[in-house]
């Protein structure tokens, strides 16, 4: 019997660029140039979604898979189809590659900062954007919108909260909230228990997903599992047209400037929780006497925790 021979080092240094992936960047040097050498044997719709990349990657930087399909008269799918083509997992890594080659690296922190600012100034900046966002999301948020989440969570058996990386403690904030006033809620932040969760929901069940995006494939799916199930489904989301929404029935809208093609959301969680504060609020006013008396009983279990 023959034994397999490990592979050599100098085969994994011949594995082609596009699976080759460097901790340290998105694995897409130079975005812009590979779409222009592509382009030439694109077929139509992909050569008019890489045109659109090329001359418009500004904006393509702030938008998300579902703007980007709309203007370019073509189906997420193939806008997927062609970032992958480029050797990207999805939309996602493609734009990280296309800031890469438009912004300046410090804007990865955060899009206001300059890398020569001092302590002081980089206070302000921050409050003042967190500020903003706090201003901007109170006039985006639909208070129709707000009364119909009180009254689906309410009407509700459970709660289920869904939200992956830079969203899931916010989500388990606000598991944390519903509990102190007496609502039946279940947070879940793994991806892979979030669609089996979401499958087994019905009817009886609301569903609050948290994602700055609305466009990240694991609380995306786990929503649509929960819609197709029967489950009432309440988005948190950033303004715009992203998957998430296709697959929401009540959708609160955040306002946060910050851009989309940093892998983690900063100024967007300020908002968020902003909106759980007033939702929380409604809720126990809704059912005022439950929710108070469930807050002085937690207190009084919680005040043996403290000395």
């Amino acid at each position: 019997m023959t034994t397999a021979k490990p592979a050599s080092k100098s085969a994994e240094i011949r594995k082609p660029a596009e699976i080759r992936k460097s901790p340290s960047s998105s694995g897409l040097e130079g975005a812009l140039d590979r779409l222009q050498a592509l382009r030439a044997n694109l077929p139509p719709t992909a050569a008019r979604i890489a045109d659109f990349f090329i001359a418009h990657a500004g904006e393509v930087v702030h938008m998300s898979v579902t703007e980007v399909a709309e203007r370019t008269g073509a189906s997420e799918g193939s806008v997927i189809s062609l970032c992958q083509q480029l050797g990207a997992r999805g939309f996602q890594q493609v734009k990280i590659a296309l800031a890469r080659d438009l912004v300046q690296p410090v804007q990865f922190i955060h899009e206001d900062l300059a890398r020569s600012d001092d302590t002081g100034t980089v206070i302000e900046k921050i409050f003042r954007s967190d500020l903003q966002a706090l201003h901007d999301t109170m006039k985006a948020l639909d208070t129709g919108a707000m009364e119909r989440a009180v009254a689906a969570i309410l009407k509700a058996r459970r709660v289920e909260l869904y939200g992956i990386g830079s969203a899931a403690p916010i989500a388990e904030d606000a598991n944390y909230r519903l509990l102190r006033i007496g609502v039946e809620a279940k947070v879940v932040v793994d991806s892979h228990v979030q669609a089996i969760s979401a499958s087994l929901t019905g009817p009886d069940v609301a569903v609050i997903t948290i994602s700055h995006s609305g466009s990240t494939h694991e609380t995306v799916t786990a929503t649509k599992l929960a819609k197709e199930a029967g489950a009432t489904t309440i988005c948190i989301t950033n303004f715009g047209k992203s998957p998430l929404l296709a697959y929401a029935d009540i959708v609160l809208h955040t306002m946060a400037r910050e851009t989309q093609f940093r892998t983690e959301a900063m100024t967007s969680r300020i908002a968020q929780l902003a909106i759980i504060d007033a939702l929380i609020a409604c809720l126990s006013l809704a059912d005022y006497d439950k929710a108070l008396a469930t807050i002085g009983k937690t207190f009084d279990v919680l005040s043996t925790k403290r000395y």
